[in-house]
Order: C-alpha cells, then sequence, then structure tokens
C-alpha cells in the first residue's frame, strides 16, 4: 500500500465521525434554536466528531475491525452524549 492509499483509508475511516459531527450539530441548533443560542455550532461540531472519532477508534480497537453496526451504534450515542455535554451541560461562555 503507497502512501497514497494511506490517506485515502485513514480519511475513509474518519469520515462517518466528522460527518455525523457536522449534521448532528446543525440539526441540534435547528431543533433547539432559543436554547442553544449562546453556542456556537463550531463548538458543539467539534466536540461531536471528537466523540465519534473516539467511538470509532475505541471499536476498532476493541473488536479489531472496522465498520461494525455496534461500532456504529457507539458512534451515535457518543455524538448525542457529547452535544448534550457541550450545548446544555455546561455554562456558556
Amino acid at each position: 500500500m503507497g502512501p497514497l492509499d494511506a490517506l485515502w483509508h485513514l480519511l475513509n475511516f474518519v469520515a462517518p465521525a466528522f460527518g455525523l459531527g457536522a449534521i448532528a450539530a446543525g440539526f441540534c441548533k435547528l431543533s433547539w434554536r432559543a436554547e442553544l443560542a449562546h453556542v456556537s455550532w463550531r463548538r458543539l461540531s467539534a466536540w461531536a466528531c471528537a466523540a465519534s472519532l473516539a467511538a470509532l477508534m475505541g471499536g476498532l480497537i476493541i473488536s479489531g475491525r472496522d465498520g461494525r453496526m455496534s461500532t456504529y451504534a457507539l458512534m451515535v450515542l457518543a455524538c448525542a452524549a457529547a452535544l448534550a455535554w457541550a450545548g446544555f451541560g455546561r455554562a456558556p461562555r
């Protein structure tokens, strides 16, 4: 495997985490517009992407394979928990 192939594998591994984090943060900002007015979309998406990526990496380490449904379910739960914590659980800055 060449360096370009390795880069594509890495980007395809992290794409679901970043996609879910960005889309979920956008839907949260639309759904709870008044409650999340003080929290930026960038902050919500950063926390959601980081939690989703951590769940993906944990699932890869535990199961030894990428793309298991249990890993994706853990990623969704981690993203939701991070959005709740970053949006509603912390005091606004």
